[in-house]
């Protein structure tokens, strides 16, 4: 602890194993549901032209980031104004598992409007619920493990979201040739592939999986002293710390160039998340379980990038880790847009076009899982390195409102991305051109956190 009395409380090791349960219970809806199975279900299956679903799917994570990015910070410097964060969790938790349990009735053919209104309300609460988690971490370690801490919770979240994805690989998702899953079984509780079921489900399970695994954080984990204010006053206390905190960045330069550099590089980053799956399903026709495989294979190499990164964020810092998984997305975001059907590397290196059978079995597609293997990599420790980064430069009292501004810089220009990609993608009629937007945003993020301080907090 701080001399000022200021560090973190003494936290139980099963409080601390609550707080990164967290992470643990949001992360399926991110893999499952976002990235690998239902994004693309979206794209290819709700609709019949590929290109039109992925600018629509483009444009309600466009909705939802516009949403986040505005709220984020009021939300955050609220919660600092009241103390306590959990209540915030919960009521955000009851809008997310609704929201999500309602993609069920997202069938083949009926309209878009209804998985686009709850994939925006479950995307809103994911992320508000995160603020509020996230600030909670000055409080409860020492500043040196922070890094650490961060980078596990990370792995951690993958695991639970492969679990997850593995789970609807094998037991769920039935081949549409044969009906049969990945491991050969008829699809538990009967569903049906041809009618998205295999789909759709994964909206449910993850609606439960988070109603489960959020209560160990509810149960175990210390919140913050609760502040007796009413509404109207915790509102106008929260736009008065949000105020202060603007005004406050004008004197910490370094802060304000983390916090721009995060908001360009996590656009670049949401949108390879969001639009990578569905791109591939565009571009080889993958179904629900060559996306489930590729999830899988992904989610791997994520758990042990972040288990890897948890040490070396001691080691190194918080900011070589975020520059070095920059250069490594910025490498495999090239690589996965210049590959198709017979070519990789924008067609200077012609791959043959015969299919093996199984999986996979055009030489592209494995191209494709090659560049994808350094998505796998660096995804998880550049956003579990970026929150110890921030949380290494703010004190526990001014978490809260910093968080949202950081929640703000990775959602401020979080509709620029999708809807540049989902732009171009209709002018141009091509998904591959569109995606390269992707590479911008990442490339000018990398350049800008070059030449931020670190800790962010620091004079330079």
């Amino acid at each position: 602890m701080k001399a000022d009395g200021t560090g973190p409380q003494a936290v139980s090791r099963r409080g601390l194993w609550g707080w990164m349960l967290f992470d643990w219970a949001a992360q399926p809806f991110f893999t499952v549901v976002i990235t690998f199975i239902f994004g693309p279900y979206f794209v290819s299956r709700l609709t019949t032209d590929p290109d039109y679903g992925q600018a629509m799917w483009g444009y309600t994570i466009a909705v939802s980031g516009i949403v986040i990015a505005i709220m984020s910070p009021i939300l955050g410097a609220i919660a600092d104004a009241t103390g306590a964060r959990k209540p915030w969790i919960a009521f955000f938790a009851a809008i997310k598992i609704v929201a999500l349990a309602s993609l069920w009735f997202a069938e083949p053919g009926s309209p878009l409007i209804v998985p686009f209104v709850c994939i925006v309300l479950a995307t809103i609460a994911a992320e508000f619920s995160i603020v509020f988690n996230d600030s909670m971490l000055p409080k409860l370690v020492d500043e040196p493990e922070i890094g650490r801490v961060s980078n596990v919770a990370w792995g951690i979240g993958y695991l639970g979201g492969m679990i997850v994805l593995i789970a609807v690989v094998a037991l769920l998702a039935g081949s549409p040739d044969t009906g049969k899953t990945l491991i050969g079984a008829e699809p538990l509780f009967g569903l049906d592939p041809a009618a998205g079921e295999d789909a759709r489900i994964t909206g449910p399970i993850s609606a439960l999986w988070y109603l489960i695994f959020i209560l160990p954080m509810f149960f175990f984990t210390a919140d913050a002293q609760r502040v007796t204010l009413s509404a109207g006053a915790a509102v106008r206390e929260g736009f008065r710390e949000l105020g202060h905190s603007l005004a406050e960045l004008r004197q910490r330069g370094g802060m304000l160039r983390f916090l721009i550099a995060r908001m360009i590089y996590q656009d670049g980053v949401n949108g390879l998340l969001a639009l990578g799956g569905t791109f591939a399903a565009g571009m080889f026709a993958w179904r629900t379980v060559e996306l489930g495989v590729y999830g899988i294979i992904l989610n791997v190499v994520a758990i042990g990038g972040c288990l890897y990164a948890s040490r070396l964020d001691r080691q190194l810092g918080s900011k070589t880790i975020v520059v070095f998984s920059l250069t490594c997305l910025v490498i495999a975001t090239l690589g996965i847009v210049s590959t198709g059907p017979g070519f990789t590397l924008f067609g200077l290196l012609p791959l043959s076009t015969v299919d093996s059978g199984g999986l996979f079995g055009t030489a592209a597609e494995k191209a494709y899982i090659v560049f994808g293997l350094l998505v796998g990599i660096a995804f998880g420790p550049v956003q579990a390195s970026s929150r110890s980064y921030l949380a290494r430069s703010v004190s526990p009292e001014e978490a809260g409102r910093y968080f949202g501004l950081y929640a703000l810089s990775g959602r401020a220009t979080s509709f620029l991305a999708p809807a540049s990609v989902a732009t171009i993608t209709l002018a141009t009629g091509s998904a591959r051109i569109g995606m390269l937007a992707l590479v911008a945003f990442l490339g000018l993020g990398l350049l800008l956190i070059l030449v931020t301080p670190y800790p962010a907090s620091k004079r330079k």
